[in-house]
């Protein structure tokens, strides 16, 4: 399987023309507003000697971070613009950057081969996927945490579609930063509640916590405060049962 040619050219131009500057994707805010806090959650169920792999790292910015918690932080996304942009910021080479796509199964595999089972970090990418797509992206978590490996996996509610829906009316229009997620047609909020942990489970995956969230962006309201997006978040792990 791979993804639509419509899905991966809207990435690629929409990270072809974002900035190099921090914060310019509305969802690249400060790792102590995403992945720090994240990893908190993940961490009383994760063996952390093992490495992780951030899934759509986009810019890199939560992988370095990872980095710095982790042996090992692997960042993977489907845009090659993202990986270029991920490259370019890590000056130090903290962390590793790969173009591939979560659908690529054989791609995937080969990953899990050469890591072994790892942790991995997954931030609103299923919502965002063709539907056609999502099973694959969930499986992709089950390869590569293997038999040791955990994931935290966080996604946007339905109810973040109403937020959406209020910053878009804003009285000058959308801001600049979600302007251009509409722009290059990619869809926010697409996927259904229910739809997300039902994945999880149907590819062998099992739900060791989990609770609500909201993902920080990097524009504001009027009156100044965040924007936040509601959402869910899960630690998971294969089913034992499943891998016998």
């Amino acid at each position: 399987m791979s993804v639509s040619d419509r899905y991966r050219q809207a990435w690629e131009s929409y990270w072809k023309e974002t900035s190099q500057d921090p914060g310019e994707a509305i969802w690249d805010v400060d790792p102590s507003l995403s992945a720090a806090p994240h990893m908190e959650l993940l961490a009383p169920y994760a063996d952390l000697s093992l490495p992780i792999v951030d899934l759509g790292c986009g810019n890199g910015t939560q992988t370095r971070y990872l980095a710095t918690r982790f042996p090992r932080a692997i960042g993977v996304d489907l845009s090659c613009a993202a990986v270029e942009h991920a490259q370019r910021a890590d000056s130090a080479g903290v962390a590793e950057f790969r173009q591939l796509s979560l659908t690529d199964r054989q791609g995937i595999r080969e990953l899990h081969e050469g890591l072994g089972d790892a942790n991995a970090y997954m931030r609103a990418v299923i919502h965002q996927s063709d539907a056609g797509d999502r099973r694959a992206v969930a499986e992709a978590v089950a390869t590569l945490v293997g038999e040791c490996g955990r994931a935290f996996v966080a996604e946007l509610t339905e109810a973040s579609k109403a937020t959406l829906g209020k910053l878009a009316q804003s009285p000058d229009g959308p801001p600049a930063k979600l302007r251009r997620v509409f722009d290059h047609g990619l869809r926010p909020a697409d996927a259904a509640d229910v739809e997300v942990p039902d994945l999880l489970a149907a590819v062998g995956l099992e739900i060791l916590a989990e609770g609500p969230t909201a993902l920080a962006q990097t524009e504001q309201w009027a009156d100044g405060s965040r924007v936040e997006l509601p959402a869910r978040w899960f630690v998971v792990r294969r089913d034992r049962a499943q891998l016998g």
